[in-house]
């Protein structure tokens, strides 16, 4: 019996429902691993349904359409090459308590499906809700594979103590986990903690496999890696990259352990940050089969940075950008448009809205008699560029791109039907103080798989100049919201600390403030829940994260 296992962790990208096409994608997968002298292929959670399936996995067919393909992959492994061991969906039925369905590892080889390990800890919080889908499964022994004893589980499962424990009490020789673990920021270092954790309890090396891709507002950025025993980091695999990387264990004595191999640099925040938009917009837009985006380019910092982020993600002939001045837009931000389109090599066309303005104005006139201008003429405005671009996206089947961030959502800085027009936002869940910072930081990186130019993109004075929705004379956004710095600091205490009033002033911030702040963000759930999709990056993100009640007289109470 060899003392050597090769296994080959398949950091790959799904289509949630493409079950044909991820068939394809493991059997490439595994064919690369077979020329690189694997035993065992391993992919990530629920990999040939694709995940977070959410309630398509309620269709039946939809279940027998994966596990047809997963019996057609085990006829593969017939041919003397790798076993492969991967996530699906397991429908088992005839049961004394009635039919069960499970998120399950299973484990092919020789041709056919040796057995399967049906998910324990299902999560139910955040944004995952499996135990309105899944049935837990019991806790987990070991699998045979090969001569070795291998304790699989299906991500939650090394989340907590308890399966893991049971994998090395019944006898497991390493863990290996599968996994569909959603990107966030420091996320990573949590996932080391808590592998430590696991390794230090059961004395087990532990694998950690993800897939790389966007799903709606998910993203997963791949980073797996391995934990020897005495808990060196043996393996990092590439982050926000597809790979198929070999690892080589040796058994020694009782123990396994894992080759030492080139570690993968791990990403700072901002990278990190900057990554996962591009991922998460560009497998949005591929998958659900856009010829590409359109946006309106102001001239600001927001609709700069998605253009960039764009151009990134899909390249400058698949984006293009659309300047809709009013009497109001300054020459500085017609200036910026420009330049900013310019350094990305994308077109940016002019429509000016004041015709639209002049046309609503006379409409609605006789409504509006004896009543002054108000918010209601900027509100126009904004729905005049709204029509403007979705009728642009009618006609040439191109996405619209929004450009709103999340400072802006918090507060209901946005209009229905106007500037929050879309299908999908990369700002919905970064504050404007790390929209600052992500403009500094693209200027001066490119990265492996970004299709925009090297270099600046985005224009000094786009960055520098006081940021204004230029719906009215000489506004800035700070006429009525405090500085940046302040109110972020004040949403992240409220959203992602979910903290009081009273604690936030306690830290120094003034209570008129914060109770203005905190009842904005109360009144714009509504707003919220009528916002397109975007790519989560914050614990805390608006929609799947944090659900709250539109009809809420809580914030009332407050002094």
């Amino acid at each position: 019996m060899s003392d050597t296992l090769r296994i080959a962790l398949a950091q790959i990208n799904p289509h949630v429902g493409q079950v044909v096409a991820n068939l394809a994608r493991i059997r490439a997968a595994r064919a690369e691993a077979a020329a690189l002298g694997a035993d065992l292929v391993v992919a990530p959670e629920m990999f040939i349904a694709g995940y977070p399936t959410e309630d398509l996995i309620r269709k039946p067919a939809f279940v027998l359409a994966c596990e047809t393909a997963l019996a057609e992959l085990a006829a593969d492994t017939a041919d003397g090459g790798p076993g492969v061991l991967i996530g699906g969906p397991w429908l088992q039925t005839g049961g004394d308590d009635g039919d069960k369905l499970y998120n399950a590892a299973y484990l092919l080889d020789g041709g056919r499906i040796v057995t399967r390990r049906a998910k324990h800890e299902l999560p139910n919080y955040g944004v995952f809700d499996e135990k309105r889908v899944f049935d837990a499964g019991p806790a987990p022994g070991p699998v045979a594979f090969r001569g070795f004893r291998l304790g699989v589980l299906v991500c939650e499962d090394w989340w907590f103590p308890a399966v893991a424990e049971t994998l090395a009490e019944s006898g497991a020789e390493m863990l290996l986990s599968i996994n569909g673990s959603p990107y966030e920021s420091g996320k990573q270092s949590t996932r080391i903690q808590l592998a430590v954790s696991r390794v230090v309890e059961t004395g087990l090396p532990f694998v950690f496999c993800g897939q790389v891709c966007g799903q709606d507002e998910l993203v997963f950025e791949g980073a797996s890696f391995v934990l020897n025993a005495d808990r060196s980091l043996a393996v990092q695999m590439p982050f926000f990259e597809e790979s198929v990387t070999l690892t080589t264990w040796t058994r020694q004595g009782e123990t396994m352990v894992c080759a030492a191999a080139p570690l993968a640099a791990e990403p700072d925040a901002l990278e990190s940050i900057y990554r996962s938009m591009v991922l998460g917009l560009g497998d949005y837009v591929r998958k659900n089969r856009f010829p590409g985006v359109i946006l309106g380019l102001s001239g600001g910092i927001d609709s700069a940075l998605s253009a960039a982020v764009a151009v990134d993600a899909l390249g400058a002939d698949k984006v293009r950008t659309f300047m809709m001045p009013s009497p109001y837009t300054s020459q500085d931000s017609l200036d910026d448009a420009a330049a900013c389109a310019g350094l990305l090599g994308i077109s940016c066309e002019t429509i000016a809205i004041a015709p639209a303005m002049d046309a609503f104005n006379h409409i609605l006139a006789p409504v509006f008699a004896g009543r002054q201008p108000d918010i209601t003429e900027e509100n126009i405005q904004a729905r005049a560029r709204g029509l403007i671009l979705m009728a642009i996206s009618n006609k040439l089947g191109h996405m619209v791109l929004t450009t709103g961030n999340k400072s802006e959502m918090s507060v209901g800085y946005a209009t229905l039907y106007g500037d929050m027009c879309g299908g999908y936002s990369v700002l919905k869940d970064v504050y404007k103080m790390t929209v600052f910072a992500l403009c500094h930081w693209r200027n001066t990186h490119h990265f492996n798989g970004a299709l925009g130019p090297a270099g600046r993109v985005i224009p000094e004075r786009i960055i520098t100049k006081p940021p204004s929705a230029e719906l009215k004379p000489n506004q800035t956004d700070q006429d009525t919201l405090p500085p940046y710095e302040i109110l972020d600091a004040i949403l992240r205490g409220l959203v992602e600390g979910e903290g009081s009033v009273d604690a936030l002033v306690a830290e120094g911030y003034d209570r008129a403030t914060v109770l203005r702040i905190w009842r904005m963000l109360d009144r714009a759930e509504y707003k919220r829940r009528q916002a397109p999709p975007g790519v989560k990056i914050t614990p805390r993100a608006f929609g799947r994260d944090r659900r709250y009640p539109i009809t809420n007289g809580f914030t009332n109470l407050i002094a």
